[in-house]
C-alpha cells in the first residue's frame, strides 16, 4: 500500500512548552486556527496517548468533519494524532526542536494511506500535485496561524 506525506516546517519565536500548549490546546483551536470551525473534544483529561476530538474544517469551500485520536505524545516535543475517513488512514506527526531559548522549529507531517482495495498508485496520484500543494497550504496556514498566537504572548 503506498503512503504519500506532505512535510511543512515553521520556525517560531516562542520557547516549544509555549508552542506544545498552543498546539495541543483543543478548546480554544477555532480561535487560533482560521481553518478549523470547531473542535468537540471526545475525552476526558489531559492531551495525550487517547485524547480524541471531532474537527471540522472547511477545505475547498466545503465542511469537513474528522474524528482524530492521538496515538503517541512525548510533551512538549512530539504527538502523533490518526484519523479514517472514507476509508483511508491519514496520521499527522508534529515535532518539536528548540533551537534556542526561544526559538522552536516545528515540524509537521501529513500522511495518507489509502482503502482497502484502492489501487495504490491512485492516492499517490490523487494526492500528487494539486493535493499535495493544498495539504502543504493547509498546514502552512496552520502553523503560520499558532505563531502568530505564540508570538503574540496568547
Amino acid at each position: 500500500m503506498a503512503n504519500t506525506s506532505v512535510v511543512v516546517e515553521r520556525r517560531i519565536a516562542a520557547p516549544a512548552d509555549r508552542v506544545w500548549r498552543a498546539l495541543t490546546d483543543l478548546e480554544r483551536a477555532p480561535a487560533v486556527l482560521s481553518g478549523v470551525d470547531s473542535v468537540e473534544v471526545l475525552s476526558d483529561g489531559p492531551f495525550g496517548v487517547g485524547t480524541r476530538w471531532r474537527e471540522t474544517r472547511r477545505m475547498m469551500g466545503r465542511a469537513a468533519t474528522e474524528e482524530i485520536q492521538v496515538t503517541a505524545a512525548e510533551p512538549p516535543l512530539r504527538y502523533v494524532a490518526e484519523a479514517d475517513s472514507r476509508g483511508a488512514h491519514y496520521i499527522s506527526e508534529f515535532v518539536l526542536t528548540e533551537t534556542g531559548p526561544s526559538t522552536t522549529d516545528v515540524r509537521m507531517t501529513f500522511s495518507a494511506l489509502p482503502p482497502e482495495g484502492l489501487v495504490p498508485g491512485l492516492l499517490a496520484r490523487l494526492f500528487g500535485g494539486l493535493g499535495a500543494r493544498m495539504v502543504a497550504r493547509t498546514i502552512a496556514a496552520d502553523l503560520a496561524d499558532v505563531a502568530a498566537a505564540v508570538e503574540a504572548g496568547e
